[in-house]
């Protein structure tokens, strides 16, 4: 389908419409747009723009920068005053910033985001949703770039340049951004934010020594997409938390999902209540005192996903119960899973239309996908292979992988920021 078919069918199918709009700057044709959601982020948008600026010229002037001011209609009254003062900075900012600055008001009265499905999902796709149409979508193949921040996060100067650079040669649609996480305050904040980085770390690490497709980060702040991937995915989801976990993994399905290099984003280290799980809420939880609040899963179920999945690609022909019976032999908690996901019928479906060895591992995958790959872990952890500390998690992944052993927390983090983010200084390996 054309590309500007296949816009109009998303824009009168899928998209988010009245009651709004964007106000600020009123060009169109830009090649691409960053989009940021900000709830009572007065005190941290401003450094975020500041940082977009520092990127060149010549790349500025291609990107329209789309801040998305939302709150839901039960928000606390000190955020609702929050917000209405970001909008009154962005009017002021507007008339004299580099940036090509655009925002939506979602938090003005009779805008407000409503209750069911008002979070972060919801201001991410508003904001995607109705900058579509200001955007070229004759840039190349893929059309014009869609980029995901966050409104406490810094860019540096190549995060531009990088981006665009990525998507001219990337045969995928979908984007991950080497990102860190910013310095925290405290000693004790520090050893936290390490730890929860670490966690997100060793997860994609397992996930890559068992061979699964889904071995990337899904981290909001750091991620990116083409136009045409946008509208073949149908558009960014509206869960409240969770929402690039969801996206990604759909991008990944449709289009593909590659890691750029060149630059990097650097989170927030702070806590937040504002969303039931990731970052924030595990910062706020260990703060507190909860010892489980950043638990590690055990080297061993990503051993046994490893199993499972060497077993998928090995047996393209074999029939469900002849891939179950195997399964069994692996491992009877494997087993117990796949007979609740239903998998003898969902594999046997998918060797009726898939033919060859190539097109069946390809909607296998599609089916067994990132969130089931974590159901599966999560099933392991609550039987037989309970989370567990850093230090037990993962020296063994370490080895695992080749890498030099290094001990603490800090240095096993430094460790794996080097080699996930593609930087190649000598040494780390064995």
């Amino acid at each position: 389908m054309p590309a500007d078919r296949r816009l109009g069918a998303y824009l009168s199918g899928r998209a988010i419409a009245a009651p709004w709009s964007i106000a600020g700057h009123t060009a169109a044709g830009f090649h691409g747009a960053v989009v940021i959601p900000s709830l009572a982020e007065n005190a941290n948008l401003p450094a975020t723009l500041a940082s977009l600026a520092q990127n060149p010229a010549d790349d500025l002037k291609l990107f329209l920068i789309l801040v998305v001011v939302n709150h839901r209609t039960d928000a606390a009254s000190a955020d609702k005053a929050d917000n209405l003062a970001t909008l009154e900075m962005l009017e002021q900012l507007a008339t004299t910033t580099v940036l090509n600055l655009a925002w939506v008001d979602a938090a003005s009265p009779g805008l407000e985001l409503p209750v069911k499905g008002g979070g972060v999902g919801m201001a991410r796709k508003i904001g995607f949703d109705l900058v579509l149409p200001r955007l070229s979508w004759n840039v190349h193949s893929g059309g014009p770039l869609l980029v995901a921040l966050d409104a406490d996060t810094l860019v540096g100067p190549d995060y531009l340049p990088a981006i665009t650079r990525h998507f001219r040669s990337s045969a995928c649609g979908g984007a991950v951004i080497p990102f860190r996480h910013q310095e925290a305050a405290t000693a004790t904040g520090q050893d936290i934010i390490d730890r929860y980085e670490l966690f997100l770390r060793s997860y994609v690490l397992g996930l890559n020594l068992a061979g699964s497709p889904y071995a990337f980060h899904t981290v909001g702040s750091a991620m990116a997409c083409t136009g045409t991937a946008y509208l073949r995915s149908g558009g960014m989801n509206t869960r409240t938390a969770g929402e690039d976990f969801y996206f990604l993994q759909q991008l990944r399905k449709i289009a593909g999902v590659e890691q750029l290099s060149g630059t990097m984003v650097l989170p927030s280290p702070r806590p937040s209540h504002r969303v039931p799980f990731g970052t924030g809420r595990s910062v706020s939880k260990a703060l507190a005192g909860a010892e489980t609040a950043i638990q590690f899963y055990h080297p061993g179920s990503f051993a046994l996903l490893g199993s499972f999945l060497s077993l998928a690609s090995a047996s393209c022909g074999a029939s469900g119960d002849e891939v179950m019976r195997q399964a069994v032999l692996v491992s009877h908690l494997l087993a117990e899973y796949l007979e609740g996901e239903r998998f003898v019928a969902s594999w046997d479906r998918i060797a009726q239309v898939k033919k060859t060895s190539e097109a069946f591992l390809s909607s296998f995958h599609e089916w067994f996908d990132a969130l089931r790959t974590m159901k599966l872990m999560h099933h392991l952890a609550a039987v037989s292979f309970p989370r567990c500390s850093a230090e037990e998690a993962v020296p063994p992944l370490l080895e695992a992988a080749r890498l030099r052993p290094v001990p603490g927390v800090r240095g096993q983090l430094e460790l794996l920021r080097t080699v996930q983010n593609r930087v190649d200084p000598p040494d780390i390996f064995r």
